[in-house]
């Protein structure tokens, strides 16, 4: 039996995810020939995966080693807060869950990273009419959970390195969709938030 159920459900939900992830890939290489970028054919993105893709590994097996061995947590105070973990378990399948819907919405403009020689659709209804990187946004807050449930320092480091990589990947996807469809994209830009909606942003900075 594990000692720690959280962090068992959360490595079940993180498995759902990058599962789900994997079987986009496949069906878009049955349409395109091409894995949707799961191995980008421009340099940086292969790159990028050379260190994003052994994190995404640790990300998931991280919580399935606490699960059995609790090591030591380096926030030690969260674990003192017993149902905050289960609050972290909520969230991250609410991720998921959001997330699914994001995927939906995409459909087969769906690709994980950037190919200079594809053009896909600009998918701005949906959750993309409120943020331009949903998916993203709610993989960062889906790593934010994995480290209230499993606050440990291989967690913190592996959510440090994906969280970075998020932050560059979306900025340069976004100049590849300008480059794309120009004016269209560029007036979508100014007006939907690039992680939380604009309106957000600005309640947010009007209260700081």
């Amino acid at each position: 039996m594990p000692d720690n159920w959280p962090a068992l459900i959360l490595g079940l939900i993180l498995g759902t995810y990058w599962a789900r992830v994997l079987r986009l890939a496949i069906k878009a290489r049955r349409r395109t020939g091409q894995l949707g970028n799961l191995l980008p054919r421009e340099t940086t993105g292969r790159v990028l995966r050379v260190i994003w893709y052994p994190t995404v590994v640790g990300w998931i097996v991280v919580p399935f080693v606490a699960a059995r061995w609790r090591p030591a947590p380096l926030l030690n105070y969260l674990y003192t807060i017993p149902w905050l973990a289960w609050v972290g378990v909520a969230i991250a399948f609410a991720a998921l869950c959001a997330t699914w819907i994001c995927w939906k919405r995409m459909g087969k403009s769906w690709r994980m990273g950037i190919d200079p020689a594809e053009k896909t659709q600009l998918v701005v209804t949906g959750p993309y009419a409120y943020v331009r990187h949903p998916i993203y946004a709610l993989s960062s807050l889906l790593m934010l959970a994995s480290v209230v449930v499993v606050p440990t320092i291989a967690m913190i480091v592996v959510a440090i390195i994906h969280l970075v990589l998020l932050q560059w990947e979306a900025r340069r996807e976004e100049a590849h969709m300008l480059a794309q469809h120009g004016a269209s994209y560029a007036d979508y830009r100014a007006r939907v938030g690039r992680f939380l909606p604009k309106s957000l942003r600005a309640y947010t900075a009007a209260a700081t």
